[in-house]
């Protein structure tokens, strides 16, 4: 037992030794542990987002540690962006091995106006959909596409707790989020037997600078009430996810959305006693 775990564990920490990996959303947040855990990992890290300056900063930070990393400018929005990049990586290195797509359109106009669908501006409806969920098919098309030139690889596209388990406010996020777990399995069918491998991670509250910035803290604090953990997720607990899923020791994984979220969504429903705080 204890030699199947060391080799397990091994099989873990090599997956990414001199192979790519290309993350959207990859400057903040979850992206940039994402892209400091498979830089840690020996992997050749690109780092896309639509703020090149920071994703350019993070990129230095690795490299300065002794990882590989560059930085992109890219708009998941914009259908040229994405395939620019996924060709900008297989022009560099020859081969694309992992891709997140972690990037949505969270700005602070779109999370004000959605609400509830009799309010929502029907064009932040449309530019959740063509960012968030449309956006994501896209990094999926382009990886796949590339994939097939290296005999196969991994997605691992960034879902939500709230594509899972319904709450009372962000119906047009909750959609796109929801599309893109059935985005995953979709994919995941179609592609499998060509060994692209396809899965979700479906984060709860995580303590970013987005939760800090965005959301009243009476909401985080009845969030934190109902995680089943001792406390909220980070970025570095979902980068280590999404590694794994990505990784050689998940290769039986295919078609998944890992719901981490501390317990959250296995509970009764927990914001319908929340109804003030979205009014």
């Amino acid at each position: 037992m204890a030699r199947a775990c060391r080799q397990w564990m091994r099989i873990l920490m090599d997956s990414f030794r001199g192979k790519t990996v290309l993350l959207t959303g990859g400057a903040s947040g979850i992206g940039a542990a994402t892209a400091r855990r498979f830089a840690n990992a020996e992997a050749k890290v690109w780092i896309s987002d639509v703020d090149v300056d920071r994703a350019q900063a993070l990129a230095a930070e690795i490299v300065s540690s002794g990882g590989a990393a560059k930085a992109l400018r890219c708009d998941i929005g914009v259908e040229d962006d994405v395939r620019s990049a996924v060709e900008t990586v297989m022009s560099a290195d020859g081969r694309l091995d992992a891709m997140h797509n972690n990037a949505a359109l969270l700005s602070a106009d779109t999370l004000e106006h959605d609400k509830d669908i009799c309010t929502i501006p029907t064009e932040i409806w449309d530019s959740v959909m063509s960012v968030t969920l449309r956006g994501t098919m896209l990094g999926c098309r382009y990886a796949v596409n590339a994939m097939r030139r290296n005999d196969g690889g991994a997605i691992v596209n960034t879902s939500s707790m709230l594509g899972v388990a319904v709450d009372n406010s962000l119906p047009a996020y909750s959609v796109a989020k929801a599309g893109i777990n059935m985005l995953t399995q979709w994919v995941a069918a179609k592609y499998g037997r060509e060994g692209i491998r396809c899965n979700a991670v479906a984060p709860s509250i995580i303590r970013t600078p987005l939760l800090e910035r965005a959301m009243p803290i009476e909401l985080v604090k009845m969030h934190e009430d109902c995680t089943l953990t001792p406390g909220l997720g980070t970025p570095d607990d979902i980068a280590d996810i999404v590694y794994f899923l990505a990784s050689d020791a998940s290769r039986y994984l295919t078609g998944q959305v890992l719901r981490a979220d501390g317990g959250t969504t296995i509970t009764v429903p927990m914001y319908a006693q929340a109804r003030p705080l979205f009014d």
